[in-house]
């Protein structure tokens, strides 16, 4: 039997199910055997008999005992399963497996083997598959096709989306397939599925919702993002417990580059997010979700994280680590806000994206303008840059960026000429590396943040901020930033950096959590 299942306390599992505890939503999964179907631990239908229910740490480990999933909490909203600890280098090495598996970029029809997975992972094929089966259930590929199909099932109860275009969304090449899979496995056909739902979930097009583990301080996060907003690319609305953010955005899918706009809000009764994606993003539907996901950070597991910060901040439970749409506009603002406040970086940006950035027509007034691509800045000039104000160093730092991480594909869904022109000058001038400098969730940490600190103007304090927000690393610890040192109570030492990172120890996994932390202390007055 697997170790997850294990892991899992049947009795202590079923008490969490009769509270409807959302704190364990996404930590385990009820297969009730009088009807065949398997639920969240929020789901609100009536609590079954405990000797009807089995409990499984993960939707594919359910599945592969036969059961479905429930119609009404809907497995596919739940939080996922944290990918990173420091109990168990095999328990790591498995999650990381399944985390490459859960990004939309493996969801081909040519499903990721074994060997591409012991690959990237630089480990053996079949210890990757030992290992994964050890601690998962099931093999990485069963793991694989029920990400998908749930992720199919998201789409067509909540969206607008033919099942043509859903079934090559979700990774099937072909809707034949797609069909004999959904069928295996959940016993009906797609068109089935929609049409026993509720029309009223489609009615506002590509509109998903996303769940969340609480306590979540949506105020602070909004507080966060606001400071840091783009005139032209986002508007935040923060209303108390309420907020509401508003993009645009350039996503990579399916070898081409997609631009336009989404909308998020909370919805904090229900502990979940509601997406709302513009018709231009509609292909890359399942890579805007998992972006959204880590940009506000919705997969936290507060309790595990509270184990180990709270002793120090009791105020910060409900805390979240904010990610970033695109690694590139992150890596920019963070040169940009360097030795400067957060209002001068924030007024810098402007200035980039009024000058580089790409214009685009969207439905919200606001929103005018995608961030500028690297192969935009590649081709930039130093001077254009000097005279938005930007120091010279900072001038080689972000053309030094953009250079690594060009070229972009090679055109958008809507994009326009001076783009192409810019990509094709970018190509033939840069001297960016035939293996482009990648910024998103799944690249190898401690590589890239190496190859960032060779980068001319990237330090140690810009390569960690880029890994807490873009890499999505929770450990990463900027030890030499100052209202670091201040909120900790270390800028008075002689060597404020040291004290930083031995106070830190004790953080450890969570270091990224307690920098957000400890910045929060120093907005509340005393």
């Amino acid at each position: 039997m697997p170790t997850d299942s294990l892991s899992l306390l049947p009795d202590a599992c079923y008490l969490a199910m009769k509270a409807k505890d959302a704190r364990f939503d996404g930590r385990f999964f009820t297969g009730v055997t009088s009807t065949g179907i398997y639920c969240r631990p929020i789901c609100s239908v009536r609590t079954p008999k405990r000797e009807n229910c089995r409990f499984f740490a993960h939707p594919a480990l359910a599945e592969r005992a036969g059961f479905r999933p429930c119609r009404r909490c809907r497995p596919e909203l739940a939080p996922r399963a944290q990918s990173w600890s420091i109990q168990d280098a095999s328990a790591i090495l498995a999650r990381q497996a399944a985390r490459l598996l859960d990004a939309p970029t493996a969801w081909g029809d040519s499903e990721p083997s074994a060997a591409w997975l012991a690959k990237r992972l630089g480990v053996s094929d079949r210890h990757v598959r030992r290992i994964f089966e050890q601690h998962f259930g099931v093999s990485p590929l069963q793991y694989l096709q029920t990400r998908r199909l749930l992720t199919a099932k998201q789409l067509l109860t909540d969206t607008d989306l033919p099942v043509t275009q859903v079934a090559h969304a979700s990774g099937f090449a072909s809707v034949r397939r797609f069909n004999d899979a959904f069928v295996a496995h959940y016993r009906l056909n797609p068109t089935q599925l929609r049409q026993s739902g509720d029309p009223a979930s489609r009615a506002n097009g590509l509109q998903v919702r996303l769940g969340y583990r609480p306590p979540y301080d949506i105020s602070a996060l909004g507080r966060f993002l606001d400071l840091r907003s783009i005139d032209g690319v986002e508007t935040v609305i923060l209303d108390g417990d309420t907020l509401a953010l508003r993009r645009t955005l350039r996503i990579a899918w399916g070898g081409r580059s997609h631009a336009g706009w989404i909308a998020a809000r909370f919805d904090p009764r229900r502990c979940e997010l509601v997406l709302q994606v513009g018709d231009t993003l509609r292909e890359a539907l399942p890579a805007v979700i998992e972006r959204t996901r880590q940009v506000f950070d919705l997969d936290a597991d507060p309790a595990a994280i509270a184990a180990v910060l709270h002793a120090d901040f009791p105020d910060g439970d409900g805390l979240r680590v904010p990610g970033a749409f695109d690694g590139f506009e992150l890596a920019v603002r963070a040169v940009l806000g360097q030795q400067v406040t957060v209002a001068a970086a924030r007024t810098f940006a402007r200035r980039v994206v009024a000058r580089f950035g790409e214009p685009i027509t969207t439905p919200h007034e606001g929103l005018t303008h995608l961030f500028p691509s690297p192969a935009t800045l590649a081709a930039a000039n130093p001077e254009d840059l000097g005279a938005l104000g930007i120091v010279r160093q900072r001038q080689q730092a972000i053309l030094a960026l953009a250079r690594a991480m060009a070229p972009m594909p090679a055109a958008t869904s809507n994009g326009s000429a001076a783009t192409a022109t810019a990509t094709a000058t970018a190509a033939a001038t840069s001297d960016a590396p035939a293996d482009p400098l990648r910024l998103d969730a799944h690249v190898d940490v401690g590589a890239t943040v190496e190859r960032l600190r060779a980068l001319p103007g990237i330090g140690a304090w810009t390569a960690q901020y880029i890994a807490m927000r873009a890499l999505r690393w929770p450990d990463a610890f900027p030890d030499g930033d100052v209202a670091l040192h201040n909120a900790l109570g270390v800028r008075g030492e002689r060597q404020p950096a040291r004290a930083a990172l031995a106070r830190a120890e004790a953080w450890r996994p969570w270091r990224s959590y307690a920098v957000i932390r400890a910045w929060q202390t120093l907005a509340k007055p005393p």
